[in-house]
């Protein structure tokens, strides 16, 4: 399985990541397997004796864990100070940040910008703007990167197709127009080749293939891949194409004819957010795969949300692959 893998490479060069959403049980559980397994370390953030209570209810161990409790912690003062800096020309107030920081998700952003933790994950039981706010605010965007986006790893049991895919945008932006859907695009790519280690095909797709229909909409997606391959000429993109056009062979010679990946796309990138979000969620429940995200990419350091209806797997899952985020981060 592809999480496997993933395991495997966290835990050759564990990486430090925060959960600051330390009084849910999923994550205290999660926690007991990542340090036992040492597939990474664990930082915690919140009331020491609520968590630990917790724990000790439900039986799970988290003693190989670091559990810390912002309004003790002793560089709390160092934090604001940072955050006020940083936010000042924003309206910020040392009074503020000295609130802020104190707050669990804006504790954890602080520990990873003073390079004391290598990423993040949060969202069991936060929203996903919940999640971001604090870390573009305080991480802000990777150097060369214009956009922050959303992605999910599908790994799909038993799919004559293929069985990992990347599909994108899922988790962020709504509605982006053709050039932020070719940054989406570039990004992608770069993020499916790092956690699978192949070659990325991307398709970029639309109820329209070559022009089959023609409208606004699918202007978008066709200006999208043009402005992608004048960005990056090596990339192997196609559109527009449909779903079927994108990753059915037999299709594609019939709809896509002379395309060199139509038909074999790994890299699915949706128009909008609406069919992205429909899309991963009808391939995770009727197609029974596992969805990992949503993922980010594009924020300085790395930071990945959860799904509210998450297992203790998949909790798993995300810290393993912002794990292996953290390891390309160092390499760069």
């Amino acid at each position: 399985m592809f999480i496997d893998s993933i395991i495997k490479r966290a835990s050759q060069n564990v990486k430090t990541i925060v959960l600051p959403e330390a009084t849910d049980i999923r994550i205290l559980k999660a926690t007991e397997k990542l340090t036992q397994e040492k597939i990474a370390n664990i930082i915690l953030i919140g009331n020491k004796e609520e968590v630990q209570n917790i724990a000790n209810e439900n039986n799970i161990n988290i003693s190989l864990a670091e559990l810390i409790e912002p309004p003790l912690y002793e560089d709390k003062d160092i934090m604001a100070k940072t955050l006020y800096e940083l936010r000042k020309l924003k309206g910020m107030t040392l009074d503020k940040a000295k609130r802020l920081i104190l707050d669990e998700i804006y504790f954890g952003i602080m520990l990873l910008k003073l390079n004391k933790a290598d990423g993040l994950v949060c969202g069991a039981a936060h929203s996903t703007a919940d999640t971001l706010r604090p870390a573009l605010q305080i991480l802000k965007t990777k150097e060369g990167t214009k956009l922050v986006s959303g992605f999910f790893i599908m790994d799909v049991p038993n799919c004559e197709y293929g069985n990992i895919y990347l599909f994108s945008d899922c988790g962020i932006n709504p509605n982006p127009n053709s050039d932020e859907l070719s940054e989406i695009a570039i990004a992608s790519a770069k993020s499916y080749e790092l956690l699978v280690g192949q070659a990325a095909k991307i398709g970029m797709l639309s109820y329209s293939t070559y022009g089959s229909a023609k409208s606004d909409e699918t202007k978008k997606v066709v200006d999208a891949t043009m402005l992608a391959k004048l960005k990056n000429p090596n990339l192997m993109i196609d559109g527009e194409l449909q779903l079927d056009a994108a990753i059915v062979p037999e299709v594609a010679e019939i709809k896509a004819p002379g395309s060199k990946i139509a038909g074999i796309c790994n890299t699915l990138i949706f128009p909008n957010l609406d069919a992205g979000n429909i899309g991963y969620k009808l391939v995770q429940r009727m197609g029974n795969a596992k969805a990992y995200g949503p993922l980010c990419q594009g924020v300085a350091k790395p930071v990945n949300d959860l799904s509210r209806g998450c297992s203790v797997d998949d909790i798993v899952g995300v810290v393993a692959i912002t794990s292996v985020q953290a390891q390309s981060e160092e390499i760069s």
